[in-house]
């Protein structure tokens, strides 16, 4: 049974508090930097984390945690049941990117053409390091911890997937009273960013397919140029932006790809773009993509083809909205634990995420961070010189590698935070029976 109200709020003043949970982790500190570097030497893609999930599994295992894996193939949850009180949900997601990797580092990737480009890497071992120090120190807090390891968050589809799975549905772990996660970026390391409210962007990745008729270069009159009809498409659909959208309305309309013929004097017969849409609010985004499907049929029809363009999604994730409640009582905590000059706001990011599925399908509040984890000098100097788009990669960047330190230990710190602020206090008789029948810990 929860304690929490229909906003996600819990009593402040009866939260357990986390220094004591957290006085252990220095001696952890050794073995998680060599966790970090091992995922890091050997990233997985989306959907194929088969070697990360093992690790992760082997370690909540170890800490007593029930642990499903396999969950939509690579899942893993690990569940800690600690007598009554709130259900509280950490995640981390598990995939790196099809990245060469550009770093120098002696840990760098040994796959070729794979890099942990975006830290998903860093979430793993922070997230284990948590799970770690709240089974060790469950005599501090009461309820139910759930750690859970997700797949494929990079192509949009892994949230999704463990949640069709039956993550909630069949029970695979107790469904969360609060959703929590955090995203390494590219500020300095000691730093945590927060936004309240939609804090990123819905994103929906399209491929559209231009059919026209080919024929020989020295001949266009004989054919229906689909590559003109592609180029014109490109060039008109950055007026979606700069003319449809009102200036309030925050919206990236980018063409990433474009593929069509083989040859320099064959007119193909069909050409492929690809292009990524960004907005904040569902009645923008629906009217942007209603737009684009209307210039790309529009320039079919303009240069004559008989067959109108097919549009398939790629991929799409949901806005990330997070909770103003558990934002601000989270923050508390952090402020309590870091220093208030730790922390700041900023505005939206048109980045996408998928974990808010997993709090809107629990009917759950959501907060997502952001983590620092550039090195601090490096960051502050680019900052003052204006030069913080040239001298900081990234996240996709194959420069982009957090510095491990105070990276890995804020990290952590701040996932045993947030949890505590949301969990109960234990039992005032350490020694009596919980309501699920396990002894409490002292």
């Amino acid at each position: 049974m929860s304690d929490r109200d229909k906003t996600g709020s819990t009593d402040h003043a009866a939260k357990p508090a986390p220094a004591a949970v957290l006085t252990p982790l220095d001696d952890r500190l050794a073995d998680l930097v060599a966790l970090y570097e091992d995922l890091h030497r050997h990233p997985e893609l989306g959907f194929q984390e088969t070697r990360t999930a093992a690790e992760a599994a082997r370690r909540l295992t170890g800490c007593g945690y029930d642990v499903t894996t396999g969950i939509a193939g690579t899942g893993v949850a690990g569940v800690l049941r600690n007598g009554p009180g709130p259900v509280a949900l950490l995640r981390a997601d598990m995939d790196a990117l099809p990245v060469t990797e550009d770093s120098g580092l002696d840990y760098a990737s040994t796959v070729p053409g794979r890099m942990h480009a975006c830290g998903h890497d860093v979430h793993v071992t922070c997230l284990l390091g948590a799970a770690d120090l709240l089974a060790a120190g469950r005599a501090h807090w009461s309820g139910t911890l759930i750690v859970l390891f997700q797949p494929a968050e990079e192509v949009g589809s892994g949230a999704r997937a463990m949640l069709d799975a039956g993550l909630y549905s069949k029970g695979l772990v107790p469904t969360p009273d609060v959703v929590l996660a955090q995203h390494v970026a590219p500020f300095g390391a000691g730093l945590i960013a927060y936004c309240p409210g939609a804090c990123m962007a819905a994103a929906d990745s399209l491929e559209i397919t231009f059919h026209g008729s080919g024929g020989h270069g020295s001949r266009p009159e004989t054919t229906i140029d689909p590559i003109l009809m592609a180029a014109s498409f490109v060039q008109r659909v950055q007026s979606v932006v700069a003319r449809e959208v009102a200036p309030k309305d925050r919206v990236v309309v980018t063409v990433g790809s474009f593929h069509a013929g083989d040859t320099a004097n064959v007119i193909p017969d069909r050409a492929v773009v690809r292009l990524s849409v960004r907005t904040f609010d569902e009645t923008v985004r629906a009217a942007v993509l209603a737009a684009i499907d209307r210039i790309a049929r529009a320039e079919a029809a303009a240069s004559g083809a008989d067959r109108a363009p097919g549009t398939e999604v790629l991929d799409s994730f949901p806005v990330t909205v997070n909770d103003s409640t558990t934002l601000r009582e989270v923050n508390e905590r952090f402020a309590e634990l870091f220093g208030e000059q730790r922390l700041f706001a900023y505005e939206p990011a048109t980045g996408s995420e998928d974990a808010g599925l997993l709090a809107t399908a629990a009917g759950a509040p959501l907060y997502y961070w952001w983590l620092g984890g550039w090195d601090p000098e490096e960051f502050q100097a680019a900052l003052a010189a204006g030069r913080l788009a040239q001298d900081i990669p990234s996240n996709h960047s194959p420069r982009f590698v957090p510095v491990v330190r105070p990276t890995l230990t804020m990290g952590v710190e701040a996932l045993t935070a947030a949890a505590l602020s949301r969990l109960a206090p234990p039992a005032k008789d350490a020694g009596q029976t919980r309501q699920d029948g396990s002894a409490a810990v002292v």
